[in-house]
């Protein structure tokens, strides 16, 4: 049946009291609960979730049996009303799940235009930027930071409170203790720095003086045998904190958990 110009399948369950934007399509056996919003142009496809206090913006694609919005995995949540927030143009494959945050009034947040293949996973309090894709089965444990155009394989885990730099590639399998900085090629179990993602920052529109910088930068900070302190006091002497250094100089600087250690064979990708 059609309603508030929407398609909506007449064996989808929708709330009267959820809010939908206008061109919506909602496949049969989906659930759409009472405090979703949805925008304009979302295709949510057949036996989908979409619960809790679920904010999704427009154009974005859930296919089959995507679950978003359901109580976080977190045995210390007692029911706080938290929320889970979704930008536009984002594409959510099948038997994916979002948990909303753990915390009265808190978040978890995804941004734009970001790919979530098969089987991933979002965690309570996790923020997400844009354009990044996760593959499948990718899972990202409790407040975990992924910044903008990140690429992560298949079957990596991400342990909480870690963060991934931008622009930065995890290969399948890995497993994520420490932070990712950004502009990094990593990979392992755990995962270490193997050198610069070339190719992804060429694909961002960095141009080659700057990746020439930040390869500079790695050979300083994760391959010259310097621990954290002394490595940016060199970084600092001989690039100055500029620029696109300045990015990759604040996140080493304010980590938590640590940087993912360097491979012992620096390499590149090309």
């Amino acid at each position: 049946m059609k309603e508030n110009e929407c398609l909506i399948h007449k064996n989808a369950l929708v709330s009267k009291k959820a809010q939908l934007g206008s061109n919506i399509s909602i496949g049969p056996g989906s659930i759409i609960g009472d405090n979703a919003v949805i925008g304009d142009n979302t295709v949510i496809g057949a036996h989908c979730v979409i619960d809790g206090n679920t904010i999704i913006g427009a154009n974005c694609k859930f296919f089959t049996g995507a679950v978003v919005g359901s109580d976080p995995q977190d045995l210390k949540y007692k029911g706080e009303k938290s929320f889970v927030v979704i930008g536009d143009n984002n594409i959510f494959r099948e038997y994916i799940t979002v948990n909303p945050a753990t915390s009265e009034g808190a978040k978890t947040v995804i941004g734009n235009r970001n790919l979530f293949m098969a089987y991933s996973h979002v965690a309570h309090d996790c923020i997400v930027g844009s354009d990044c894709i996760i593959a499948n089965s990718g899972t990202l444990a409790g407040h975990v930071e992924i910044h903008d155009r990140v690429v992560i394989g298949g079957l990596v885990a991400i342990h909480q409170f870690c963060r991934v730099g931008k622009m930065s590639i995890i290969g399948g399998c890995s497993k994520v203790v420490q932070d990712i900085p950004p502009f990094s090629t990593c990979d392992g179990h755990p995962a270490k720095i193997y050198g610069v993602n070339a190719i992804g920052l060429r694909r961002s529109g960095i141009k080659n003086d700057e990746i020439m910088k930040i390869k500079k930068a790695f050979k300083i900070l994760f391959f010259s045998g310097f621990n954290k302190s002394h490595g940016l006091e060199v970084l600092e002497k001989e690039l100055k904190r500029s620029g696109i250094i300045s990015d990759l100089f604040s996140f080493v600087q304010t980590t938590q958990r640590g940087i993912c250690k360097a491979a012992l064979e620096e390499k590149e990708l090309v």
